[in-house]
């Protein structure tokens, strides 16, 4: 349905969101912390191979994103990937879902607000513990907590005017990241090159294929892309969601994968052999907590120094920014469908979910607490960010079955064998995480799904028939299955009983089976019908 310009909202949001301000929204939430990190991570595990990891990332991203552009313009609401939980398999997967969504916003201004202050301890010294591996002192904890807060005052005014202030700021993410990719490139090419000095053919035996795959979320190649899903959130924002949402979505991911990719080329085109001496794992530079500076001031180009200092700032800055409006719009929509607190929809006097944004400020700055690193918290939040990408797929391929007569303003050819395609791309992700992270995640999830049940069963009183029991069995067989699986996987503290390809093929097998159990627990199609029809997505 295209909603015309300014068309109420019925949650009482402002709908002055356009295409320009939802592209550079899911734009400069992709482009943050990733840019600044990602190719240094990358390139220890892989190598020059690293340059496949952004294109392999950018395609599994891409399936992912063909899913939801469908998805978002038929649920033009604020916090809509929790509704799409909610209207096809019940209560139950929906509450849960709707939490799970808000665990994998919280996190990521906090890692944009750590990425500010390492980038920032090469010239002050004081936020890092010294020789910790990026580890936040006392004073660079208050300072992520400062710069949080400092996020959630800007989610304070009117979307619209937040919105104008991002498109300001992703021009300059935007231009920064491709000066750099451009001048790294020609600089190290004229001084290394020249020389007969390369890297693309040091240390051969140092990298392998499988370092393509392990950097997807390791070294935060994944976790770089995650950020499409912002022009979803602000569907009940936007003035024609049918057009805009997918045109945003896709259009930011193939914005942003270019991007990362000059990057990386541009980050190896600018070492020197003795970078990697002692191999790619091993790497390491003057400056490596801020390595694109570094690599810039080794080349001789104090002013890109500079610049890359103060990006350091505005990139993630941006994207924290960002992601404190979609995790906020997340919880408001938890309290629309009463899945948390209704105090939650509470509005200021720009139709701002006031409340909702405090309390991304107080649960990002908890985050800090247990992945007090960068890196550390990329995995966590790369592994649960997927995980609840992959209801995507699962929606689409049940909405396709059972309510064919929605008017989609946006849809998605080959739908039958992308959607397949996604999850189990999505699944591949979660397992090469590795174990540790997997266990942390999915025990995270189960305490709060026998919470959920406990409150509903024991402190509430409601009925079992009410909960919704029969549509969740194959979210235990999907969550159990990746648990088991990851534990035999050689990934990250598993046992070693899977080795990589063995272990894709079972991820890839299971997906599928998962699959067929998601669509045999859906709800009625009158059911999911009615559903639809309370968002306004039916004709």
């Amino acid at each position: 349905m295209v909603m015309p310009a300014r068309a109420p909202s019925v949650s009482g949001l402002r709908r002055d969101a356009r295409l320009t301000g939802l592209l550079f929204a899911s734009t400069t939430s992709m482009i943050g912390s990733g840019w600044l990190f990602g190719a240094f991570h990358a390139s220890k595990i892989a190598g020059p191979l690293s340059l496949w990891s952004w294109v392999a990332g950018a395609l599994i991203i891409l399936l992912i994103a063909l899913c939801f552009a469908e998805l978002g313009a038929l649920f033009p609401r604020s916090g809509a990937m929790v509704h799409m939980s909610h209207s096809t398999h019940g209560e139950a997967v929906g509450r849960l879902w709707g939490w799970m969504l808000f665990l994998s916003y919280a996190a990521v201004p906090s890692v944009e607000a750590e990425a500010i202050v390492t980038y920032a301890d090469n010239y002050l010294p004081y936020f890092l513990q010294p020789h910790s591996g990026g580890m936040l002192s006392a004073t660079g904890f208050l300072g992520c907590a400062a710069l949080l807060g400092v996020f959630a005052a800007l989610n304070l005014i009117a979307v619209r005017k937040l919105l104008y202030v991002n498109s300001a700021v992703t021009w300059w993410k935007i231009a920064v990241p491709l000066a750099t990719a451009a001048t790294l490139a020609v600089a190290g090419a004229r001084i290394h090159w020249a020389a007969g000095q390369s890297v693309w053919t040091a240390d051969r035996s140092g990298y392998g294929l499988d370092g393509i795959v392990l950097a997807l979320p390791a070294a935060g190649i994944v976790f770089s892309f995650l950020g499409f899903r912002t022009a979803i959130d602000l569907g009940g924002e936007s003035a024609n969601p049918g057009r805009a949402i997918p045109l945003a979505v896709i259009g930011s991911v193939l914005l942003s994968a270019a991007i990362y990719i000059l990057l990386q080329f541009g980050f190896l085109r600018a070492l020197r052999p003795a970078d990697v001496a002692h191999g790619w794992s091993a790497m390491t530079f003057e400056g490596d907590a801020g390595p694109f500076a570094a690599l810039a001031a080794g080349l001789g180009l104090g002013w890109l120094a500079t610049a890359l200092y103060i990006d350091a700032c505005v990139s993630p800055a941006g994207t924290g920014l960002m992601y404190v409006t979609g995790g906020a719009r997340i919880l408001f929509a938890v309290g629309e469908l009463r899945a948390g607190p209704r105090w939650l929809t509470t509005l200021n006097g720009a139709q701002v979910p006031l409340l909702s944004v405090l309390v991304m400020w107080v649960v990002g700055v908890l985050f800090l607490l247990p992945f007090p690193a960068w890196q550390q918290m990329v995995d966590y939040i790369t592994s649960i960010t997927v995980l609840t990408y992959g209801l995507g797929p699962i929606v689409l391929l049940i909405l396709r079955d059972s309510q064919p007569q929605l008017n989609r303003a946006f849809r998605l050819r080959g739908a039958g064998v992308i959607a397949p395609l996604a999850f189990i791309a999505s699944n591949w992700i979660v397992y090469w995480t590795g174990y540790r992270t997997n266990a942390f995640l999915f025990t995270l999830v189960a305490a709060g799904f026998a919470a959920y049940a406990a409150w509903h069963h024991l402190l509430a009183g409601r009925p079992a028939a009410s909960f919704g029991w029969k549509h969740t069995p194959w979210l235990f067989a999907w969550f159990a299955g990746m648990w088991i699986l990851s534990a035999l996987s050689d990934v990250g503290g598993g046992c070693g009983v899977l080795s990589m390809g063995p272990g894709v093929v079972s991820v890839a097998v299971w997906s599928l089976l998962v699959i067929g159990l998601a669509l045999r627990c859906a709800l009625p199609a009158d059911a999911i019908g009615s559903a639809m029809a309370r968002l306004g997505s039916t004709p």
